[in-house]
Protein backbone atom coordinates (compact mmCIF):
# COMPACT_ATOMS: atom_id res chain seq x y z
CA UNK A 1 0.00 0.00 0.00
CA UNK A 2 3.04 2.63 1.06
CA UNK A 3 4.71 1.99 -2.21
CA UNK A 4 1.68 2.73 -4.35
CA UNK A 5 0.41 5.84 -2.51
CA UNK A 6 4.23 7.00 -3.17
CA UNK A 7 4.35 6.23 -6.96
CA UNK A 8 0.75 8.00 -6.69
CA UNK A 9 1.24 11.12 -5.24
CA UNK A 10 4.44 11.13 -7.60
CA UNK A 11 2.04 10.48 -10.89
CA UNK A 12 0.45 13.88 -9.15
CA UNK A 13 3.45 16.15 -9.19
CA UNK A 14 4.43 15.21 -12.41
CA UNK A 15 1.24 15.58 -13.82
CA UNK A 16 0.96 19.32 -11.38
CA UNK A 17 4.20 20.21 -13.70
CA UNK A 18 2.65 19.16 -16.91
CA UNK A 19 -0.40 20.97 -16.58
CA UNK A 20 1.43 24.21 -15.50
CA UNK A 21 4.09 24.17 -18.27
CA UNK A 22 0.93 23.40 -21.10
CA UNK A 23 -0.85 26.59 -19.12
CA UNK A 24 2.53 28.39 -19.33
CA UNK A 25 2.06 27.54 -23.29
CA UNK A 26 -1.14 28.45 -23.88
CA UNK A 27 -0.90 31.26 -22.38
CA UNK A 28 2.27 32.88 -24.39
CA UNK A 29 0.63 31.23 -27.56
CA UNK A 30 -2.81 33.67 -27.01
CA UNK A 31 -0.46 36.75 -25.52
CA UNK A 32 -1.39 36.65 -22.30
CA UNK A 33 1.49 35.96 -21.31
CA UNK A 34 4.79 38.31 -21.89
CA UNK A 35 7.48 35.43 -21.83
CA UNK A 36 7.23 31.20 -21.83
CA UNK A 37 7.67 29.85 -18.77
CA UNK A 38 8.84 26.40 -18.14
CA UNK A 39 8.76 24.55 -14.40
CA UNK A 40 10.68 21.59 -13.62
CA UNK A 41 11.58 19.61 -10.14
CA UNK A 42 15.10 20.17 -9.06
CA UNK A 43 16.94 19.62 -5.17
CA UNK A 44 15.18 23.09 -3.60
CA UNK A 45 16.59 24.37 -0.30
CA UNK A 46 17.21 22.59 2.79
CA UNK A 47 17.15 25.17 4.38
CA UNK A 48 13.13 25.78 3.69
CA UNK A 49 12.30 22.50 4.39
CA UNK A 50 8.77 21.37 6.41
CA UNK A 51 7.14 18.66 7.69
CA UNK A 52 5.74 17.04 3.87
CA UNK A 53 9.13 18.36 2.02
CA UNK A 54 10.28 15.55 -0.13
CA UNK A 55 13.52 14.11 0.47
CA UNK A 56 14.40 14.38 -2.87
CA UNK A 57 13.30 16.68 -5.62
CA UNK A 58 11.92 19.43 -2.98
CA UNK A 59 11.93 22.40 -5.21
CA UNK A 60 9.93 24.13 -7.92
CA UNK A 61 11.38 25.76 -10.34
CA UNK A 62 10.09 28.11 -12.88
CA UNK A 63 12.72 29.09 -15.97
CA UNK A 64 11.24 32.40 -17.83
CA UNK A 65 12.39 31.84 -21.47
CA UNK A 66 13.08 35.58 -22.38
CA UNK A 67 16.50 35.23 -24.34
CA UNK A 68 17.66 37.43 -22.11
CA UNK A 69 18.59 37.54 -18.53
CA UNK A 70 16.19 39.09 -16.39
CA UNK A 71 16.15 42.10 -13.39
CA UNK A 72 15.29 40.89 -10.30
CA UNK A 73 12.26 42.75 -10.17
CA UNK A 74 11.56 40.71 -13.30
CA UNK A 75 11.71 37.54 -11.53
CA UNK A 76 9.55 38.53 -8.39
CA UNK A 77 6.76 39.41 -10.60
CA UNK A 78 7.00 35.96 -11.97
CA UNK A 79 7.41 34.34 -8.91
CA UNK A 80 4.50 36.70 -7.07
CA UNK A 81 2.03 34.84 -9.68
CA UNK A 82 2.60 31.79 -7.72
CA UNK A 83 3.09 33.10 -4.34
CA UNK A 84 -0.16 35.29 -4.58
CA UNK A 85 -2.43 31.91 -5.15
CA UNK A 86 -3.09 30.50 -1.76
CA UNK A 87 -4.50 27.05 -3.05
CA UNK A 88 -1.41 26.33 -5.40
CA UNK A 89 0.68 26.97 -2.54
CA UNK A 90 -0.47 24.51 -0.57
CA UNK A 91 -0.72 22.03 -3.58
CA UNK A 92 2.37 22.90 -4.32
CA UNK A 93 3.14 22.06 0.38
CA UNK A 94 1.09 18.80 0.18
CA UNK A 95 2.84 17.31 -2.70
CA UNK A 96 6.11 17.99 -1.09
CA UNK A 97 8.00 20.76 -2.73
CA UNK A 98 9.51 23.47 -0.19
CA UNK A 99 11.17 25.39 -2.74
CA UNK A 100 9.79 27.78 -5.42
CA UNK A 101 12.57 29.40 -7.37
CA UNK A 102 12.13 31.85 -10.42
CA UNK A 103 14.93 31.67 -12.80
CA UNK A 104 15.53 33.11 -16.77
CA UNK A 105 17.38 31.18 -19.15
CA UNK A 106 19.97 33.40 -19.69
CA UNK A 107 22.55 34.66 -17.05
CA UNK A 108 23.16 33.30 -13.47
CA UNK A 109 19.69 35.67 -11.88
CA UNK A 110 17.71 33.55 -10.01
CA UNK A 111 15.02 33.93 -6.94
CA UNK A 112 13.97 31.56 -4.44
CA UNK A 113 11.06 31.59 -1.84
CA UNK A 114 10.13 28.92 0.98
CA UNK A 115 6.37 28.17 0.35
CA UNK A 116 5.41 27.87 3.70
CA UNK A 117 6.13 31.33 4.32
CA UNK A 118 2.97 31.58 1.65
CA UNK A 119 0.84 28.99 2.86
CA UNK A 120 -0.73 31.25 5.43
CA UNK A 121 -1.19 28.16 8.14
CA UNK A 122 -1.39 29.99 10.86
CA UNK A 123 2.83 28.65 11.89
CA UNK A 124 1.58 24.96 11.85
CA UNK A 125 4.69 24.26 9.51
CA UNK A 126 8.41 24.68 10.58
Amino acid sequence: MVIKEWFGEMSERYKLVRDFNKAAKYAFISGAAPTLLEAKITGGDSAFKHEFSKWLGSGFRIKAMSGKPLHNIELKEIGSVVLDNEELIRKLITLGWDTLEVHSNQGFNGLKWPLKDYAKLGGFLS
